[in-house]
């Protein structure tokens, strides 16, 4: 069974527009703090790892966000992330955030492991491929299976 990253947030007043809501690119920064956690918590490789040992990064190239229900200054959102497709080089991911089992925004992004130095994609390798399939979500693609 394809295991679910999880991480509560707070909605913070930093987060939120003059109507007391998260304003929506705020909801980007939280994404990204998501797949930042994902990797050092759910991965094992820290992004200080990545970046400066490693020299690895992971340029995000697509976004798709669907805002459904407003979310307040001090709600708690439970983000759930699983991989929804792992590519040669790519990996895009599904992140839903929510109130129990109340979606309140749901993204799907693609991100692209990449040579810092040369700026390019590299391939997503053995010690990749497991780490990444592991939260493959059910019916899920993974190019390498086929």
């Amino acid at each position: 069974m394809a295991r679910i990253f999880e991480r509560n947030k707070r909605v913070r007043f930093a987060h939120c527009d003059p109507a007391g809501i998260v304003f929506y690119p705020r909801y980007v920064e939280l994404f990204n703090e998501v797949v930042e956690d994902w990797f050092a918590d759910g991965l094992g490789v820290g992004f200080q790892d990545l970046h400066e040992v490693r020299r690895l990064g992971i340029p995000t190239v697509k976004l798709d966000v669907e805002y459904l229900t407003p979310s307040r200054y001090g709600d708690v959102l439970t983000f759930r992330l699983q991989v929804a497709r792992i590519g040669n080089a790519s990996v895009e991911v599904e992140i839903a955030a929510g109130v129990g089992d109340k979606d309140r925004v749901r993204a799907r992004l693609k991100f692209v492991l990449a040579d810092m130095d040369k700026l390019k994609g590299v391939p997503i390798d053995e010690f990749w491929r497991p780490k990444f399939a592991a939260y493959l979500k059910p019916g899920g693609e993974d190019l390498a299976a086929r």
